[in-house]
This record gives structure tokens, sequence and C-alpha cells, in this order.
């Protein structure tokens, strides 16, 4: 029997009707994977050390079922893999390390405050992992939060609800940064100035030739606005870790009408406008300024 770091102890019953125990293995005693092991028991939440008798058997962390936002996707980055193929942490690592370090406490002591391994507090904080009800029970107890907090809970609420990074710092983006972020496509928001004051409209934008351009229909207010200089704006707000960016750029928009351009757009275009209808009329906007700023833990 070998297992590793969140893997799964199952415990079956030999006794008829009786149930069978399972835990999260979070301590190793040898570099084998061999028994015995520590296991973080999901009925009682204690953290015991078992050496596995012929009733039990190991469940392996790779053989469980993917959450559904990773068995959607593909390849390694939708496993929680960059290009390069280091792996990045998931939602909850990346709370998990931002309360501890918040409460000024070490990898090591907030594992033994748990009663769980460092090396298993190490594997959740930075790997796309899903721990046990119980693992997440005693880390919010000891780090003063709550289960609900750590798993992302209130993630539809508005942007920007959570605490504020330690040491926050507000900086500027270099304009290559600024283009960077803002060729990141998805929803940004053009200001354009109305009759009866300015007015701020939701746009699916793309970035084509450093050109921003987006879809609406002949009668909107930014199809109106063309000839005129307007703003548009994209921002990013990472509340796991309680930082973001916003970018800003300033120019003349004007209506796309030369076939070959039309065409261009179309093929370039990486999404529909959500907003359907028959939404036809390209509006670009060249900016004239870009400007960005970021704010994150100094």
């Amino acid at each position: 029997m070998r297992a590793h770091l969140g893997d799964q102890l199952v415990v079956e019953s030999q006794t008829t009707g009786a149930g069978r125990r399972d835990g999260e293995i979070v301590g190793l005693h040898h570099e084998d994977g061999t028994p015995p092991y520590d296991v973080h028991w999901s009925d009682t939440g204690q953290v015991t050390l078992v050496f596995p008798g012929p009733d039990a058997h190991v469940r392996h962390l790779k053989d469980r079922p993917l959450p559904p936002a990773m068995a959607a996707g593909d390849g390694a980055e939708s496993a929680g893999a960059r290009p390069d193929g280091a792996l990045n942490p998931g939602d909850i690592g990346r709370r998990l390390a931002m309360e501890r370090e918040r409460q000024g406490l070490s990898r090591a002591e907030t594992a033994r405050r748990a009663r769980m391994a460092p090396d298993y507090l190490a594997y959740l904080e930075q790997r796309p992992a899903d721990p046990s009800p119980a693992s997440l029970i005693s880390l919010a107890d000891v780090l003063g939060t709550t289960v609900e907090a750590l798993r992302g809970g209130g993630i539809d609420l508005p942007p920007g609800r959570g605490r504020a990074p330690l040491h926050p710092r507000l900086e500027d983006l270099a304009p290559d940064e600024c283009r960077a972020r803002l060729s990141t496509h998805g929803v940004g928001r053009i200001a354009v100035s109305e009759p009866d004051g300015p007015a701020v409209y939701p746009v699916n934008y793309e970035v084509i030739d450093d050109t921003i351009a987006f879809r609406t229909t002949p009668e909107s207010a930014p199809v109106r606005a063309g000839g005129t200089d307007v703003a548009f704006e994209v921002d990013h707000v990472d509340e796991a870790m309680s930082q973001g960016w916003s970018v800003l750029a300033v120019g003349p928009a004007r209506i796309v009408t030369e076939p070959d351009t039309l065409r261009r757009l179309a093929e370039g275009a990486h999404t529909t406008p959500w907003a359907g209808g028959d939404r036809t009329t390209w509006v670009s906007i060249r900016p004239t300024r870009l400007t960005g700023r970021r704010i994150g833990p100094a």
C-alpha cells in the first residue's frame, strides 16, 4: 500500500450494517508512501496515526472525480497547470495562504494548530486541491474565518467587498502592460456623452491591431457617439487575493463601414455579444491615451 498527501484512506467495516470510515491522509512517515499515515477522519475531525489493516484501501487523489470546472476542460491548463508546466494553486489554496499571511502565521504553525502535516498544508496552498469539510473546518477555526469564506462564498456579491490586501500598494501600469491587459478581451465599458448627461454601457469587445472594437445595434448610444471622443474601461478584481487592475483608453469612436475591415473584425471575434439581437454594427476606438493602475500587496 502506497499513498500521497491528500489521498483518501477508506476503511470498510467488517460488521454487517455498519458504515465505513474515510479520511484524508495528511501526514506520511515514509518517503515511499508506505504506512503508517496520519489520517484526518471525516466523521470526527480528529487526526490519528493509522496502521491500515486488510479492511483498508487507499483512494488516490487522481482517481477522484474532477470538479465540474476542471472536468469541462482539457489539457494541462484546465487541470491547474500553467503553459510552462508549473501548477497554479486553486482559489481555496490562495485564500488559505492569504489568510495565513494576514494572521502572521507560518505554514508549520498553522498546520500544527490545525493538527495536520505541514506538507499537506503546502499541498493545499500550492495545488488545485479539494480538501474535505473536516480539513476546511479545522483551518477556518485556526485562521479565524469560515469555511464559506475559504470556499469563496459570496463570490456573486459585488466585487471589492472583501478585506484590503496586506500592505496595499497602488501603482501605475506602463503603456505596454496596459495594452497587454486590454487585449485579454471579455467585457469592457464605454462611456459616452448623451443629451441628458454621460452614460456608461458594458459591451463584449475585441482588440485587433491595437484597435478596440465591439458590435452593437444601429440605434444604440455608442453608434450615436461615432465621430466623438469616448472613454473605454476594462478591469479585473481578484477577490481571492484582494487585488486587481484597471485600464482606461480614451480616443475617437467611429462606425466601421469598410467591407474588408468588417470581414476581418468578424473573423477575429472571440465571442458573440451576450445581449443578442441584431448587433451587426461595428464601432472601433483607436486610443490616443492609455493609462492603467494596479493594486495589490507590496
